[in-house]
């Protein structure tokens, strides 16, 4: 019997220097599991040891650039349990990377998503790109993903945000921090961006990514153990298994009032 051979979650392609990274998972929105965290980090390794780059672009296909933690694998008892350390790896793998990292957004970001976004150096979106910090509606909170993402945020944007679980526009993105620039066409945008990077020598970038990068990557190094421990202990919760639950049902959890 011949085997089907297992989906590439990740896809990598190369152009004048640039290495775009594709996430390839569009019927499970681009979620977090264990197989796309794993494939992501390799190329990302693979594209910060290779001299012909010189900029990595992180893009995705279908509707959402990345739903945040894949639920169902989420409140499976085969999840990873050092899931949360995983996640952290693969972050603080954008932010020190050599190479500058530059995310091309024209979908949903959600939850875990917007730490992937936050983490990259650069990062575009465009009319199609809605955002949310959903994981208190969950019963969990943005634990992992808050190394990289509260140093970009705006406190005051941040305090709402991550507390009401509220969607917002790219123009907000680009208002609060979470995001470089909102663009109506985001290729147009990235053009004059990557001609940059392409321009930079290997030295000069990574350099002065070292620079940029230096307070999160502190943030990184202190908190990285007691936030992936909080992150496993709420996800282990029966809050949280209620909140997953009724979000993979469709329903209310039952904590909400009306």
């Amino acid at each position: 019997m011949t085997r089907t051979p297992r989906q590439t979650l990740v896809r990598r392609s190369a152009e004048r220097g640039v290495t775009t990274l594709t996430l390839d998972a569009p019927q499970r929105r681009n979620a977090l599991s264990a197989r796309l965290v794993g494939e992501l980090h390799a190329h990302l390794e693979a594209a910060g040891e290779d001299p012909r780059t010189r900029a990595v672009v992180l893009t995705h296909t279908g509707p959402a650039f990345c739903s945040g933690a894949d639920l169902g694998e989420a409140g499976a008892a085969a999840r990873p349990a050092d899931a949360p350390l995983g996640l952290a790896r693969l972050l603080r793998t954008v932010v020190a990377l050599p190479k500058p990292v530059v995310a091309r957004v024209t979908g949903h970001v959600r939850a875990g998503g917007t730490g992937l976004v936050a983490a990259c150096d650069i990062a575009v979106a465009g009319p199609g790109a809605t955002f949310a910090l959903t994981e208190a509606r969950l019963g969990l909170a943005p634990a992992v993903v808050s190394m990289p993402l509260l140093p970009r945020l705006d406190p005051r944007a941040a305090g709402r945000y991550c507390l009401t679980g509220e969607r917002f526009d790219a123009a907000e993105a680009a208002r609060i921090g979470l995001v470089t620039m909102a663009a109506r066409d985001v290729d147009e945008a990235l053009a004059p961006v990557l001609d940059g990077l392409r321009r930079g020598s290997p030295q000069g970038l990574a350099e002065s990514k070292r620079l940029v990068t230096a307070e999160v990557l502190r943030v990184f190094d202190r908190d990285t153990d007691s936030l992936a421990e909080l992150s496993a202990r709420l996800f282990a919760s029966d809050e949280a298994r209620e909140g997953m639950s009724a979000f993979l049902e469709r329903r209310d959890p039952r904590w909400v009032h009306r």
